[in-house]
């Protein structure tokens, strides 16, 4: 990598909403909070890009809202589907060579974090 090029990671963190997840009941029947941090992999990008234009990056309001999208499309028996689902969407947008994403159960213990993390592509 020369002095103007950088390896670029796009990260969201602690973004927080309702999904349908869960094998219990009451997780059936009623959405819960989750948290989901991501790291995209942009792979060696120009240090200053060439304009100041947003339609020649990629838009983290996009990345947020398929994040929210894919996660409450439906509802998911396991964390392991749905975070191996998002990995893989995350996967597919344009200029992304490598994810990185974390799911976080928020309410299943008081005394505890449940998460799950998964890693795809190139790091």
């Amino acid at each position: 990598m020369s002095n103007n090029t950088s390896t670029q990671i796009l990260t969201l963190t602690g973004l927080r909403f309702d999904a349908n997840l869960g094998i219990l009941d009451h997780e059936k029947t009623a959405p819960q909070p989750i948290q989901v941090d991501a790291e995209l992999n942009l792979g060696p990008q120009a240090l200053l890009p060439h304009d100041d234009d947003i339609n020649h990056v990629l838009d983290y309001r996009k990345v947020r809202q398929i994040i929210i999208n894919e996660c409450t499309a439906e509802h998911v028996n396991l964390l392991e589907s749905m975070i191996g689902k998002l990995a893989n969407r995350l996967l597919l947008l344009p200029g992304v060579v490598g994810v990185r994403v974390k799911i976080v159960k928020l309410e299943i213990f008081d005394d505890c974090e449940v998460a799950i993390r998964a890693e795809t592509g190139q790091w």
